[in-house]
């Protein structure tokens, strides 16, 4: 069974930075293709970043390109979510969520394996 295990989420100043991370098990996590989405009280879940299955891809929301860096370490299992510069309007919930498929090309949409989430909180 696929489980997605988010942390590193929490308050900070505008400004700031936070590294989420999100460690997955279940699967061969190599070969699929990761994501990170966000959603804020009030609105519907907006992606934010993804990166394919061997880290040598790597999509944004133009929202938070050249802020957000994604990153992953297949020998760990892990993927990372790096936040600079942080505002308030990036306070969320933050989600990790793995590609259905091996090897897919998307990165907006396909994924069918989701973490808990981890909360962001960025004040002014």
């Amino acid at each position: 069974q696929v489980q997605l295990v988010e942390s590193g989420g929490g308050l900070v100043q505008a400004g700031g930075s936070l590294r989420l991370s999100c460690a997955a098990s279940g699967r061969t996590f190599s070969t699929y293709g990761m994501g990170w989405f966000r959603q804020a009280p009030g609105k519907e879940r907006e992606f934010v970043a993804a990166i394919n299955s061997n880290g040598a891809s790597t999509y944004y929301a133009d929202s938070v390109k050249g802020r957000f860096t994604i990153s992953r370490d297949n020998a760990k299992n892990t993927v990372y979510l790096q936040m600079n510069s942080l505002k308030p309007e990036d306070t969320a919930v933050y989600y990790c969520a793995g590609q259905s498929r091996a090897y897919s090309a998307n990165y907006r949409t396909g994924y069918g394996y989701w973490g808990q989430g981890t909360q962001v909180t960025v004040s002014s």
